[in-house]
């Protein structure tokens, strides 16, 4: 498919996902960055880009592409589960804040991990600063390692017990290795993706996190903390996984069962209940609306917004007013679209953002029969498409100004802006726009 298309960014994406499943850090993570070239808002990109970065270890970086990924896409649930655990592994791996002290007797290296990992042996895709490395091996038990390895630890066992077979460690295979070496090379991949693992305590249930988010997740000794944090992130990546996989109807009755039982449980065993209903809610309305199912879609999103106001949590009531917006526009309900749209207008931050709700707005407007309220919007659309350089929605807003003094017989404002479209529509090779500008 590469070949037809060199940097087709699904493709890419594609690819650098299997790299990343073969230990191939480098390659997956030039993937990545290949199929952002042409869109760094390209979400799939995004997502793939952080996890690759996460796997190397470059927990920073990979935490500063999940925000960037939630900003675009906050209604998908992959970004903020990256957020947590590359916040929890940094916190793993270095101590929280309160922790750290600084002394001026000795000095600071600050090593660039991504530089190294350049260098090293893609078999072993984490490269943890010594500190970091000496810190987990002095603590590590059997029972720890049991837990972190799972069946793997049988496996480390296997071969710490033939490293005492000294004719065997002596010997060579057909091409020459020897077998020490091939041996060696085993127990050290597997101390590497133990420590590895030990970094993702919060994702898969440690045994340090269990005491750690104890009083957190739950207080009543009978549910276990690990049980219902395993519970709900699993959970909700099923539900994310089933919407982006084309299936609807699945992700929705997933989420679903998962709200009627965190809906039994108290607000003891889970201290953020409330915002966890509102993103359930949020996702089977996403799932509605994909099925066509207008009317629950919006219901849904309503409820999302009554929790998100409940609970003061601005993020999630800008999420719930877009989708509202969505949904009401799918049936329609234009001036009811600009209502929900407008009240979004404040909480929207960055200029991308902006640049869509305007257009969306100045759409409504034009199917309202109001063109001068959809010219400004145009307008608004294309200034923040400016200041984010995006030529794609620059093209965008321009056809909407265009179609608006069309409306409003301007016709030579309208002729002049349809050609600056053109132009763009040309320099993006976008061959749809050009034949619908014509």
């Amino acid at each position: 498919a590469l070949k037809l298309r060199a940097a087709d960014k699904h493709c890419l994406v594609a690819r650098s996902k299997c790299y990343l499943k073969l230990g191939d850090t480098e390659n997956s993570l030039k993937d990545a960055e290949a199929s952002l070239q042409s869109d760094k808002t390209f979400s799939k990109g995004l997502y793939q880009k952080a996890e690759t970065l996460y796997t190397m270890g470059d927990f920073e970086f990979a935490l500063v592409f999940y925000h960037r990924g939630n900003r675009l896409r906050p209604e998908l649930q992959k970004f903020r589960l990256g957020i947590e655990k590359s916040q929890e592994a940094i916190v793993n791996c270095i101590g929280s804040p309160s922790s750290v002290k600084l002394e001026s007797k000795e000095g600071l290296c600050f090593i660039s991990r991504q530089a190294e990992d350049k260098k090293a042996n893609q078999k072993l895709p984490i490269k943890l600063p010594k500190e970091c490395t000496r810190k987990q091996k002095t603590v590590r038990n059997p029972k720890t390692e049991r837990q972190l390895l799972g069946e793997l630890y049988a496996d480390k066992a296997y071969l710490e017990k033939l490293l005492k077979d000294e004719d065997l460690m002596e010997s060579s295979t057909k091409q020459g290795i020897k077998v020490a070496d091939l041996v060696l090379s085993g127990i050290s991949y597997l101390d590497t993706r133990s420590e590895f693992w030990q970094q993702q305590k919060p994702i898969y249930a440690r045994v340090r996190e269990r005491k750690l988010r104890q009083q957190r997740w739950i207080r009543d000794k009978k549910q276990k903390p690990a049980e219902v944090g395993r519970y709900i992130v699993k959970s909700m990546e099923d539900i994310d996984m089933l919407l982006s996989g084309d299936a609807p109807e699945e992700s929705c009755k997933k989420a679903e069962r998962v709200l009627k039982t965190i809906q039994g449980w108290s607000d003891d065993e889970v201290p953020n209940k409330n915002e966890l209903i509102g993103n359930l809610y949020s996702c089977i309305g996403n799932a509605q609306l994909e099925m066509g199912r207008l009317e629950a879609a919006l219901q849904s999103h309503k409820m999302d917004l009554e929790c998100a106001r409940q609970s003061n949590l601005p993020g999630a009531v800008s999420r719930a007013l877009d989708n509202i917006g969505r949904v009401y526009a799918r049936m329609g309900k234009f001036q009811q679209a600009v209502d929900t749209w407008e009240e979004k207008i404040p909480m929207a931050k960055s200029s991308l953002e902006k640049t869509w709700l305007f257009h969306e707005i100045g759409q409504c407007y034009l199917e309202l029969n109001k063109a001068e309220a959809a010219q400004n919007y145009g307008q608004k659309s294309l200034q923040s498409a400016d200041e984010e350089g995006d030529v794609e929605w620059q093209l965008h807003a321009t056809v909407l100004v265009a179609q608006a003094q069309a409306k409003l017989k301007h016709y030579q404002s309208a002729i002049m802006n349809f050609e600056k479209a053109l132009e763009k529509a040309k320099l993006i090779h976008d061959e749809a726009a050009q034949k619908a500008i014509i």
